[in-house]
């Protein structure tokens, strides 16, 4: 039995050999060496497999069920994961639950089910909702911690409750990553990320995957990567594989210090709805403590109004005023710009970085003060 952090650091690397790197380097290739019948072949051509993927895909596992035996499948980007998964696994006349209250691109995929022939409800995280709309439904799709209002759901009952409609139960694991909640032990049938957040934190890749025990649907996750063309760059899956070696250090370091902020902002006049698991007192934190094992480095809080956030975050110094999360670089934004999100104007979205706790906290409180004078 190894900790998380042994976990991160040793994930998918191959056998020791003499004199060679422990972390083989990426490999570029459009084909490969085919002699003879394909069937069998586990390289054949570049946009089937490529050993790079091989190996995160291994780490990917290793992280998200360290003791079953599920398969990853890994995507270009978080959206061409989520993608695969909701259109390779719906037919006409299904019924898909959605989070009404998800990652905006969601309400985009919304629309493109409903083209396809589906029935799509959405819901709330975190309310009766969900269980109530599960009735007939072909897919639930979960987002915990929801993205940007970080409510929470309780994957294992939600999942009991879908399965005896025969439904297939996926959990978007962006926010947490795997070292912070592992659904398919939660109940859940598929685990589902953007790699270009918290996984691999840096903020210079994209990429997202999909993992799960369900041989059928690994292999129609896969057979849609093959036939759009989804497929991840092999240097991006490196750095993605690479990366995983300080996951549990950039978490650990994330999710304490996002609890001193949640902690330090709460304490504001000026600002009202603070929001992270974390957070004792915090609406989901009860049942965060009961199926995470880390809470994640963002932060959500309402200011004002919208130039009163403005200029709140133009005072910023340690805080880059920029869209994603999960970065070793502590970044903010107005997240009303998008104009997806059902949040108020002066909502902000905070992701944690890495940076000093002291420092990052004064910044903020500096800010504050700053965005009050006008």
């Amino acid at each position: 039995m190894t900790g998380d952090g042994t976990r991160a650091v040793r994930a998918g690397l191959p056998p020791e050999e003499p004199y060679t790197p422990p972390l083989p380097g990426p490999v570029f290739a459009a084909h490969y060496h085919l002699p003879g019948e394909v069937t069998d072949a586990p390289y054949a051509y570049g946009r089937d497999a490529n050993p790079t993927w091989t190996a995160l895909e291994r780490a990917v596992s290793e992280l998200e069920d360290p003791h079953g035996d599920a398969r990853t499948v890994a995507f270009a980007s978080g959206m061409a994961a989520i993608s695969a998964v909701l259109l390779s696994r719906t037919r006409p006349g299904d019924v898909v639950v959605l989070p009404g209250d998800g990652y905006n691109l969601l309400n985009r995929l919304h629309g493109r089910l409903e083209t396809q022939g589906a029935r799509v409800r959405t819901v709330p995280t975190g309310g009766r909702e969900q269980t109530d709309a599960l009735k007939g439904a072909a897919l639930l799709w979960l987002e915990t911690p929801s993205n940007p209002g970080l409510d929470v759901c309780d994957i294992r009952a939600l999942a009991d409750a879908a399965h005896r409609e025969g439904a297939l139960v996926a959990v978007d694991n962006t926010l947490a990553t795997p070292l912070g909640q592992r659904p398919l032990e939660l109940g859940a049938d598929v685990s589902v990320a953007s790699g270009t957040k918290a996984l691999t934190g840096h903020g210079d890749l994209l990429l997202g995957y999909v993992t799960t025990r369900d041989a059928a649907v690994a292999d129609a996750v896969r057979d849609w990567r093959k036939l759009v063309g989804a497929v991840p760059g092999p240097m991006e899956a490196w750095l993605a594989h690479r990366s995983l070696a300080t996951l549990q250090l950039r978490v650990d370091r994330q999710a304490a210090t996002a609890l001193a902020v949640a902690g330090a902002l709460r304490e504001r006049p000026e600002v009202s709805g603070v929001r992270h698991p974390g957070l004792p007192g915090d609406p989901a934190h009860d049942l965060a403590a009961r199926q995470m094992r880390r809470f994640g480095c963002v932060v959500s809080f309402t200011l004002p109004d919208r130039a009163f956030a403005e200029r709140f975050l133009a005072a910023l110094d340690l805080v880059h005023d920029a869209t994603s999360f999960g970065g070793v670089r502590s970044t903010a934004e107005r997240r009303g710009r998008w104009g997806g999100d059902a949040v108020p104007e002066g909502f902000v979205r905070l992701s944690v970085g890495v940076e000093d706790t002291d420092d990052l906290v004064a910044d903020l409180l500096r800010a504050l003060d700053a965005a009050g004078r006008g």
